[in-house]
């Protein structure tokens, strides 16, 4: 059954692909990498994260916010200070994706070399003319 096609899925294949641009969009940004890579090592506050980063701390909370957004980031307040840290399973439905697509161009490949092959046989079978 091909579930793009079938309508009962279409508003979870909506929601699924939704998030997935909301991944990729945190991940388009090298502040955001760079904020990622930061909280791979803990929990940090934001004032922590933005020192690493030149630019004022508005713009930098802009960065977070669509880090959080994208599910990728939590923070929660703790006292004065805001922490943020990654969700464990925050790149999963991204990295599920980048796998299947993989699996399709191996697979798309494969096709095109067996194809290719095919014709260097035949040119191999005919000989120069």
């Amino acid at each position: 059954m091909d579930y793009y096609l079938d309508k009962r899925w279409r508003p979870r294949i909506v929601s699924h692909m939704a998030h997935l641009d909301r991944i990729f969009h945190s991940l388009s940004d090298g502040t955001r990498r760079a904020v990622i890579a930061q909280l791979a090592n803990g929990p940090a506050s934001i004032g922590d994260l933005a020192q690493c980063h030149r630019m004022a701390l508005p713009s930098f909370m802009k960065h977070i916010r669509v880090l959080e957004a994208s599910e990728i980031v939590t923070s929660r307040k703790v006292g004065r200070v805001r922490m943020c840290q990654l969700r464990p399973d925050a790149l999963a439905a991204a990295q599920g994706w980048l796998e299947k697509e993989r699996r399709v161009w191996e697979v798309r490949l494969d096709q095109l070399d067996a194809f290719v092959e095919t014709l260097a046989t035949k040119d191999n079978t005919h000989g120069p003319e």
